[in-house]
């Protein structure tokens, strides 16, 4: 037999074995535990996500990126009240425990007894220090092991922090629904107020949020939300932080949650995107939580009046092709208000428009009955007339009206067609207004950036600017008589005008004015295309293009951006500018990060002597000289004084453009401009089809720019174009025209010719009563045109290129 002794020897060995084996997992456990435990000190440096804000130059908040939405407040710029409310509700020892509350834990374990037994979930007892720990530097799983590393942290925190950065992190990082990280973003989401406008039981409710947001929803749980602010109100009385009297006050306060509104601008849905796909290439993903400032050249009134007129044009031009009929059909019995709006098309954000069914239709008469609210209203004659025109109307048949002025309601439906509209500074690039598209709730594809497009003749200004610095000069007389050339495979390629005519020999200015496909691709061939190509890439309209002639007619492809970019050196002297969007951007810390103007200021750091302040160089690249950039500017004023864009003398202001129509009337372009801004009109569908037999710039895209400019126009100084030093005019024909110093025509010396014709006598420009300097006549060579107009042997699908 063994011994009583040895069977106790053998049991103090297990006894010690095992205790050794508890001690060694214990120390490995822990090990592991410290080695898996994030840094504490990383917390005195650390910054929750914030959104960057995104602002008009005038300072108006047009839009917001962020991952989660949060308002960063300084602890010392929160009322104590706020963090009372908190700290009443969630830890009121929190200045008085050093990290992990004993007492609290104790408490916590006592009543998950009972909460495990109802089938709860267990309370944590986490102080605030705590819960800073596990939300920034640990998970939510509930685990023994992160609850443990929770209040290792926590202590670590305390020592890292003072209470105040502690209790800063906490109220600005804790999630508190209704889309709101931090009491900021909650203040401002619940109740639409700063956090300084908060009252007390405004402050309790926030407090109650923490223990979950959903559960005191008042939109869902009023009666739980009441309760929970109440008996925080109740405890910040009992712990001195709130008198008496003000509870009394704040417990009879209802909750009244105001709908958040993030910003009151909502024009500028395309602008704002564009602007955060420029961010994100320059700043990365960093730019949705890095709580930037940007603030952008956006002018919000004219931002406006260009949405505006883009979506009251695309309507017009849809009006003008035809009623497409219903967009669907039902049965009108009890129900078919639900069945409608189902299936109804998404309507533009901007347009209030109802969802409605044709109930009666009696001779000229249409009734319709709307879905939203069971109203009856009649439909306007005239849109009645314009629907039997089309597909017609029937009983049943499922419409989208608006309230008209004059009673009754309009027939209404989505244009299928498209367009965009950019505003710019000519002189600094500042982009004021874009709209790339009939509605972004729609369609967020940016047409004034994106889409690719031929511009038609548009693109001519470029070709006549490259001429004049090769030869040509505004006397010079070209036929815009027909022409052929030779192409591929046996083919003639027969440039056509608009109108079918051929006007003959005509002074320089008037193949701009006309649009004259035949004299201006005579002008290209003299001038060679490799010239005008290398003019296109510089001046920006197009990275780069095939030095072939049909170029010249706008063939190549643009954007409406990059061509109303490239006007903009036709009135700033001859530079190429910088458009942008943005001109600033600044950090959290208000260090700026980003300035659009780049120029250098070689005097700003000097000591001020009274002298004139210092002074900046233009901005841009000279792409053009001065002078021909005017000249280009006064034969665009031409095009709308009695050319192609005429319609726009209703504006009574100096005014240029050019129009541009592409091959079976697919693109529909004008470029417009004053001294002060020029402005890209741009209409097409996207699918490039064709927009229909006379859909011209001038009558699609014109009336949009007009309409647009009579907002843009209201407070501008009324300017006319300044002609840079060294401009020398003479008259030819009926016009003013400027000419390079020695260049100008005299009464004694004719204008060169190309293409057969004469020209009209001169008479020089000359106030001061000096004799003219001698005329540089250019080696022009004469092109004469064919004697009989040829038969292409295909036709060409450039010929409709205008």
């Amino acid at each position: 037999m063994i011994s009583i002794g040895r069977w106790s020897a053998f049991a103090g060995v297990i006894v010690l074995s095992l205790v050794a084996i508890a001690g060694l997992s214990l120390a490995f456990y822990m090990a592991w535990l410290f080695h898996d435990m994030p840094n504490a000190s990383e917390l005195v440096d650390y910054h929750p996500p914030t959104a960057t804000r995104v602002y008009a130059w005038d300072g108006t908040l047009i839009g917001e990126y962020s991952t989660e939405r949060r308002i960063y407040v300084p602890y010392d710029q929160m009322p104590p009240q706020l963090a009372e409310a908190f700290l009443a509700a969630e830890d009121h020892n929190f200045f008085t425990h050093g990290g992990v509350d004993v007492g609290g834990v104790g408490r916590a374990m006592f009543k998950d007894v009972f909460n495990v037994l109802q089938g709860r979930r267990p309370e944590g007892g986490s102080t605030i220090t705590q819960q800073v720990a596990k939300t920034v530097l640990l998970t939510n799983e509930q685990t023994l092991s992160r609850k443990l590393k929770e209040a290792i942290l926590a202590t670590r925190l305390e020592q890292a922090l003072t209470k105040k950065q502690i209790l800063e992190l906490y109220l600005n990082e804790i999630w508190l629904g209704h889309d709101s990280y931090g009491v900021g973003a909650a203040a401002y989401n619940y109740f639409g107020k700063s956090i300084s406008d908060l009252s007390l039981a405004q402050c309790a409710f926030l407090a109650s949020l923490p223990k979950g947001p959903d559960n005191y929803n008042p939109a869902h749980h009023m009666q739980a939300a009441l309760a929970r602010r109440n008996s925080i109100i109740e405890a910040m009385v009992q712990l001195g932080w709130a008198q008496p009297a003000e509870a009394e006050e704040a417990l009879r306060e209802p909750i009244v949650v105001q709908p958040p509104q993030r910003a009151s601008y909502h024009d500028a849905d395309y602008f704002v995107e564009e602007v955060r796909r420029q961010a994100l290439a320059q700043f990365g993903e960093n730019v949705n939580q890095g709580g930037y400032y940007i603030r952008t050249t956006l002018d919000p009134r004219l931002q406006t009046a260009a949405r505006i007129a883009l979506m009251d044009g695309l309507e017009t031009y849809d009006h003008r092709h035809g009623w497409r009929g219903a967009w669907g059909k039902v049965a009108i019995e009890p129900g078919w208000e639900k069945a409608a709006m189902a299936h109804a098309p998404a309507i533009p954000s901007q347009r209030k428009w109802n969802v409605a069914v044709v109930e009666e239709v009696d001779g000229g008469a249409v009734k319709v009955k709307l879905a939203q609210d069971d109203s009856e209203g009649q439909i306007v004659a005239a849109d009645v007339s314009w629907a039997r025109a089309g597909k017609g109307l029937a009983v049943g048949d499922l419409v989208l009206v608006e309230p008209a002025d004059t009673g009754g309601v309009h027939l209404r439906q989505i244009p299928i067609v498209n367009g965009a509209m950019v505003a710019m500074d000519p002189n600094t690039g500042r982009v004021l207004a874009m709209v790339g598209g009939y509605s972004f709730s729609l369609s967020n594809f940016n047409r004034a950036t994106q889409a690719w497009r031929q511009p038609g003749s548009s693109f001519k200004p470029f070709v006549y600017a490259t001429a004049l610095e090769n030869g040509f000069t505004p006397a010079s007389i070209v036929s815009a008589g027909p022409i052929s050339f030779p192409g591929a495979n046996g083919t003639t390629w027969t440039p056509e005008n608009y109108e079918k005519n051929f006007p003959g020999p005509l002074i320089f200015r008037r193949g701009l004015e006309l649009s004259l496909n035949t004299m201006t691709v005579r002008i290209a061939a003299q001038v060679g295309m490799p010239k005008i190509v290398a003019n296109a890439v510089k001046f920006g309209v197009v990275p780069k293009m095939d030095p072939v002639l049909a170029m010249a007619l706008g063939s190549g492809e643009t954007t409406p951006f990059r061509i109303t970019s490239a006007y903009s050196a036709f009135l700033n002297g001859g530079r190429k500018i910088n458009p942008h969007l943005v001109e600033l951007v600044e950090d959290r810390n208000g260090k700026t990060i980003m300035r659009a103007d780049s120029r250098e200021c070689r005097d700003c750091n000097h000591d001020f002597t009274g002298d004139d302040g210092p002074d900046f160089g233009p901005a841009g690249q000279q792409v053009v000289d001065p002078i021909t950039a005017y000249q280009i500017a006064t034969m665009l004023q031409g095009v709308v004084q009695h050319g192609t864009a005429i319609q726009a003398r209703e504006l009574n202001w100096p005014v240029g453009g050019k129009t541009g129509t592409t091959n079976e009337f697919r693109s529909a372009w004008f470029i417009g401009f004053t001294p002060q801004i020029v402005v890209g009109t741009f209409v097409g569908f996207d699918d490039n089809r064709s927009l229909g037999h006379g859909e011209t710039g001038a009558v699609a895209a014109v009336p949009i720019f007009i309409e647009f400019m009579k907002e843009a126009l209201k407070g501008m100084q009324k300017l006319d174009f300044v002609a840079p030093p060294g401009t020398v005019f003479a008259q030819v024909g009926p016009n003013r025209e400027a000419f390079q110093p020695g260049t100008q025509p005299s009464a004694r010396v004719a204008a060169p010719t190309l293409g057969g014709g004469h020209v009209e006598p001169v008479t020089p420009f000359n106030p001061a009563g000096a004799p003219p300097p001698p005329p540089r006549l250019s080696p022009e060579p004469v092109m004469a045109p064919p004697p009989t107009r040829p038969k292409p042997a295909k036709p060409s699908e450039l010929n409709g290129l205008f």
